[in-house]
């Protein structure tokens, strides 16, 4: 992957596979866009993936195709467009726990799980549903031990946090696509959660936006535009934002790319192990599912997170 920063003391120490439904929130370009500009990651896939069915953000049946037009819009505001491989998903949930989508992108990630030419870690950043990984690991289960899954999604856990006024039953990402999750969970991949309650501590307020984005290029303009546009489109139906938005994706960058420098970790934000629970049918927890735990984090460093990007997007536009 290129170093857009041009750092030369700065190389890959992992790598980092990227699953997001860029048809939905655009908190996710905010989290490409900073990954993209991370040189300590290299990119080896970008999987545009699909929605819930009907989704309000998209309810078309061309989810992950429209996700990746989206994203190569980015790519192509970015200059890097021949740089990085795209790969749409699947566009539907698995049908079942046992019946995969065997698609170019299943395959992809297979082939990126497998690979013997690198020895660094590879990470599945998943800020959307996990269909994708789901049928990867259906069709080669010895891919679970080759990576950890860092996924933006799922309730509370009861024992940890309250879900949040009004709540939706089923946590957003988890819905899209819930026998996928039942897969993963019930396997033996490494797994770092960002449950509801914490993605949506990762706010960022519209001044912020404005001036420390915004203002910052061409890549800055795009990312403003894009949550100026959801800003625009809730006053119509008379729902206003206020002045935040939760970037809750950007913890996939702050968990893979922002780690400690020795005894590599992302040692600035919080987590607790946790049994590993299966996901019912209902979207709640249920009981374990083996010995394994997980890795749920309660507290994400917002001022790494978000002061980094911030940096790295002043000094992209300042470069070109």
């Amino acid at each position: 992957m290129p170093n857009r920063l041009d750092w030369p003391l700065v190389t890959p120490r992992a790598r980092v596979i990227i699953d997001n439904d860029y048809s939905g929130d655009p908190d996710d370009l905010i989290q490409t866009a900073h990954h993209l500009l991370s040189p300590s990651v290299e990119i080896p896939l970008i999987v545009p993936s699909h929605l819930s069915a009907g989704d309000p953000w998209d309810p078309s049946t061309q989810q992950a195709a429209n996700a990746e037009k989206v994203v190569r819009k980015l790519l192509s505001v970015m200059g890097v467009e021949n740089d990085f491989t795209v790969i749409r998903g699947a566009e539907t949930a698995i049908p079942n726990i046992d019946t995969p989508h065997d698609t170019a992108a299943a395959r992809a990630i297979i082939a990126e799980a497998n690979r013997t030419d690198t020895d660094l870690p590879l990470y599945y950043c998943a800020g959307a549903g996990l269909t994708d990984l789901a049928s990867a690991l259906l069709i080669e289960p010895t891919i679970a031990k080759r990576m950890t899954l860092v996924w933006i999604g799922g309730a509370e856990y009861p024992d940890l946090a309250q879900p949040p006024p009004g709540a939706d039953d089923i946590e957003y990402n988890l819905r899209i696509d819930i026998p996928a999750a039942q897969v993963v969970f019930n396997s033996d991949m490494p797994i770092w959660q960002v449950p509801r309650d914490v993605y949506r501590q990762v706010l960022m307020s519209y001044a912020e936006l404005q001036v420390s984005i915004g203002q910052h290029g061409a890549l800055g303009r795009h990312l403003q535009d894009a949550i100026e546009t959801v800003m625009a489109w809730t006053a119509k139906a008379n729902f206003h934002l206020g002045e935040t938005y939760a970037m809750g994706d950007s913890p996939l960058v702050t968990l893979t790319t922002l780690q400690s420098a020795f005894q590599p970790d992302p040692s600035s934000s919080f987590y607790v192990w946790h049994d590993r629970l299966a996901i019912r049918d209902d979207g709640s927890y249920g009981a374990k599912t083996n010995d394994k735990q997980i890795r749920v984090y309660t507290q994400i460093d917002n001022r790494l997170t978000f002061g980094d990007f911030f940096a790295k997007l002043k000094l992209y536009a300042d470069r070109q």
